[in-house]
């Protein structure tokens, strides 16, 4: 016969391990669930999604800071294997921000948390480069927010139904429905990456 003491629970209650980790979530901190009424969910999301939007550096609020800084480039392609000889020739200047960005008044810049992304070459504290004047395409490498939360992801579609793919196999294919709210933000152009 079972019997249960004062002391010693059976069922439910914590149990260790369990559960998103402590701080794991989008906003890096504790979050709790609220009822609201049903007509201001819509108005509760859009802040919220203003709210991270607001944790981007966007270009547009900020082109009076972008300068031209032309810099040296050397032509000579460098291996990556054996050390050849280098040639001393300069060819031209580059900039970075002519480079990599297309649209000043529309693009911005993500920085990438997590390892989704890394066999197309986005690793974790990357910063990307985010077009919101392209139109998406499959293939294309996006930012989009789904029901509030934003990713990157690569855009894929199966017959009629979008798809948005991880560039890491330990990561399962998002399926967008129409009970989602989805919504692409723009086109991933580039990324940045220091080393030190």
């Amino acid at each position: 016969m079972f019997k249960m003491t004062k002391n010693k629970k059976r069922h439910g209650g914590l149990r260790t391990g369990a559960g998103r980790k402590l701080h794991s979530g989008i906003y890096g901190e504790s979050t709790k669930v609220i009822r609201v009424p049903t007509s201001k969910v819509s108005d509760i999301q859009k802040y919220i999604i203003k709210f991270q939007v607001n944790n981007v550096i966007d270009v547009s609020k900020s082109n009076s800071l972008l300068t031209h800084q032309p810099l040296d480039l050397f032509e000579y392609k460098v291996p990556a294997g054996f050390p050849s000889p280098a040639d001393d020739y300069k060819e031209k200047k580059l900039d970075l921000n002519e480079y990599l960005i297309k649209q000043k008044e529309a693009t911005f810049f993500v920085r990438i948390k997590g390892d989704s992304m890394i066999d197309a070459g986005i690793h974790d504290n990357d910063i990307v480069v985010v077009d919101k004047s392209q139109t998406a395409s499959t293939g294309d490498i996006i930012l989009a927010s789904i029901d509030g939360d934003f990713t990157v992801k690569l855009l894929s579609r199966n017959k009629s139904k979008y798809r948005l793919l991880a560039a890491n196999e330990k990561y399962k294919p998002i399926e967008i429905n129409e009970s989602m709210q989805f919504e692409v933000w723009g086109v991933v152009t580039g990324a940045v990456r220091k080393f030190k």
